[in-house]
């Protein structure tokens, strides 16, 4: 009886024998470049993911932290003669604290402004250049001129009222250009914007919930 093959199947009279030693080199040799390639990606995704962790670590340490400032002492004895603040003057006392370990700070002149109701009242030049350690406190400390509020107008008349309630509220802000020092390395000049919120008494002098408080800072 016959037999018939199908074309789709081989047979030993249509297979070469010398195809497959070429293919299975060709084959060996596509999946060495696929493994050396897998290699050299994995090696490269390593060093990147290694060098992305050594440049994080770098920035946490070296990051410029912002200084804390609080407001220790303040007193403007003048408030209560609105004419009289013109002949005395404001005197506060601030602590600046540099809280970064390998980083110090160069501040330049210092000027110190005092505000009753967005009003100036007394500003001046409070502290001359000065370079702050890391991890180190400076007291600030200094006085500044009062300012004349003229009489008979709102505003005396609305200090005059919170005279006599005992409570005045005021904003003491200072102002510097500071620049950050990282061993031999210097930061571009920031400004430094500093406000604290005051409330002093008829007396003048900060009250107790005034006193040690941190106040805010913006660099502008």
């Amino acid at each position: 009886m016959p037999m018939f093959h199908s074309p789709c199947l081989p047979t030993q009279s249509r297979s070469n024998p010398h195809h497959r030693p070429r293919l299975t080199a060709s084959r060996i040799r596509e999946s060495l470049t696929t493994r050396f390639t897998k290699c050299v990606c994995s090696l490269l995704l390593t060093l990147l993911l290694i060098g992305g962790i050594v440049v994080f670590v770098l920035w946490l340490n070296l990051r410029p932290h912002r200084p804390h400032l609080h407001l220790a002492e303040f007193a403007a004895p003048g408030l209560a003669d609105p004419a009289g603040l013109a002949d005395s003057v404001i005197s506060f006392n601030v602590t600046d604290r540099n809280p970064n370990q390998k980083i110090g700070i160069y501040y330049d002149a210092m000027v110190g402004s005092v505000y009753y109701r967005d009003r100036l009242v007394g500003s001046g030049q409070v502290m001359f250049p000065f370079y702050q350690p890391p991890k180190n406190t400076t007291a600030i400390t200094g006085q500044i001129a009062g300012a004349r509020i003229a009489a008979g107008g709102t505003l005396a008349a609305q200090l005059a009222g919170d005279v006599a309630r005992g409570r005045i509220p005021l904003r003491f802000e200072l102002g510097s250009t500071i620049r950050f020092k990282v061993k031999t390395w210097d930061t571009h000049r920031h400004h430094l914007h500093v406000e604290c919120d005051v409330v002093v008494g008829s007396d003048g002098s900060a009250l107790p919930e005034s006193k040690n408080k941190r106040c805010p800072i913006y660099f502008i």
